[in-house]
Parts: C-alpha cells; sequence; structure tokens
C-alpha cells in the first residue's frame, strides 16, 4: 500500500457538505468514487477539514492509500474525468505514511467572501453571500483583532459541536475590502463547528453600525452563543487549506485567488 495526497478544490453548492452522508451527494462521496474507479478497489479519503453543506473549497487536502501501481498524473487525470466540473484533483502527491491530512495539519484557513453591492449578481450565485447595505470593512477589522491568540470560542460555537473543547487559537484574522467585496481571512490552529460563520455574522452586526466595535470582545467573553449574531450563510465560505510540516515536503497554501 502506497500514501497519496491530493488537493482538492470544489463548489458546495450542489452538495450536502464534505462527508458522506446516506442518500445524500457529498463531496467525498464523488470523490472516492472516482478514485476507486482510477485504483480497482475500494478508496477511503481523509480530509483537511469536513466542510458543510454549500461550503466550497480551494485546496482541501486529502490523504488516501491505494495498492495499484499508478503515476500522479493518472490520479489527476482520470479522476477529474470521472467527477463532475464543480470538483477538480488540482495535483497528487505520493507521502510518506506518518502523514495525515488531518491530524498532521499545523493550521487551516477559511476565507469568507461579501458582495456587497445595490444588486444581486447572477453570476456570482450561491458563490458569495449578497448583502445590500452600508459595511463598514475597517471597523469589522478592528473588533476582530479581540479574537487573536488562544481562547474560549464558546460564543461563536454550534449547538451541535462534538468538539471536546471550546479552546481555539485564532493565528489570524483580517476584513479588507476589495472593489464591491468585503473579504474576511481567518487562519487558526482549528475551527468549532461554524465557527467561522459565526464570527462573520456577528461582525456584520459591527460593519452595519448595530453594535461598537467593543461588541466582539464582550462576547468572547460572556462565552454564550446566544447573545452573539446570526450564523452567516453558507455560500460565502471558502476553506483556503491547511498548512503542513515541511518535513513532508508539500506546496504551500496557495493564495486564493477569488475575488481579487
Amino acid at each position: 500500500m502506497r500514501r497519496w495526497v491530493a488537493a482538492v478544490e470544489y463548489l458546495g453548492s450542489h452538495y450536502a457538505g464534505w462527508q458522506v452522508q446516506a442518500g445524500r451527494p457529498s463531496v467525498q462521496g464523488a470523490l472516492e468514487t472516482a478514485l476507486s474507479s482510477i485504483a480497482n478497489h475500494p478508496v477511503a479519503t481523509i480530509c483537511a477539514g469536513r466542510t458543510d453543506a454549500g461550503v466550497h473549497a480551494f485546496g482541501q487536502m486529502v490523504h488516501f492509500d491505494s495498492a495499484a501501481a499508478r503515476e500522479p498524473q493518472a490520479w489527476v487525470l482520470g479522476g477529474n474525468a470521472r467527477l463532475s466540473a464543480d470538483i477538480s484533483i488540482r495535483w497528487v502527491r505520493p507521502v510518506d505514511t506518518s502523514f495525515s491530512a488531518r491530524f498532521s495539519a499545523t493550521s487551516r484557513r477559511y476565507r469568507y467572501v461579501i458582495h456587497n453591492a445595490r444588486s444581486r449578481s447572477a453570476l456570482l450565485a450561491a458563490r458569495v453571500t449578497w448583502l445590500n447595505y452600508a459595511i463598514d470593512a475597517d471597523a469589522m477589522n478592528r473588533a476582530a483583532q479581540a479574537l487573536l491568540g488562544e481562547q474560549d470560542f464558546s460564543a461563536f460555537r454550534a449547538a451541535e459541536c462534538q468538539s471536546a473543547t471550546p479552546m481555539r487559537k485564532l493565528h489570524g484574522i483580517s476584513v479588507r475590502r476589495s472593489g464591491e467585496f468585503v473579504v474576511v481571512d481567518v487562519r487558526a490552529n482549528a475551527f468549532l463547528h461554524h465557527m467561522v460563520r459565526n464570527i462573520v455574522g456577528s461582525l456584520l452586526e459591527v460593519g452595519a453600525h448595530k453594535r461598537p466595535e467593543s461588541w466582539i470582545a464582550e462576547l468572547l467573553a460572556g462565552r454564550d452563543r446566544t447573545r452573539a449574531g446570526m450564523t452567516a450563510a453558507a455560500s460565502g465560505l471558502y476553506f483556503v487549506g491547511p498548512d503542513y510540516p515541511v518535513v513532508f515536503d508539500l506546496p504551500a497554501v496557495s493564495e486564493p485567488w477569488f475575488p481579487g
């Protein structure tokens, strides 16, 4: 058996999320079906971060084991020929069997994209969150800095989250405007269920000047999810990808190209 690692890009609009779910389309199910066809035996995948229904990915990292004698490009070309247009294997490499797409990751990055314009875009449907009211990205960015460091993120944790602890370490967060877009970039050691979407939902209260910038720090200290903002829509969320130790000699996470 040989271990392989693959970078996978996908538009999550038509999927019930990454994880296989009975009777519902999933990214994992589609990918494993394609890889199993190439290998001529069942292939199981482990990903860096499970995404929810409607969430997209620039660089989901996946590892799988196979006894099939295949070149890296055979996995890429064969896999993409068997996948629908909204899932793409970008590259595949052999890796040491000690590597785990999930447990070897030292950090993970997400991007949330808001289309802030008077009218909605047909071309961006299900790819962004559209908001037609004024958003102060600078105020959001200032407020967000209170979240840095190792903190208890109970205020931004979904009720159904199964993590044993609400503690997470946020390495970086920024909010900026790029033309009609407001872009939120977040990097942490790991994330709780709906954590990014819940943070964005609260930051938007600040961006709309409904709450003061100090409110985000108050929410964090209060650890009460019921006092925070609404969960932002899944359509604007992108898993950028994980970071791994240099010993595995994998390509660094690429800067996301959208929205520029």
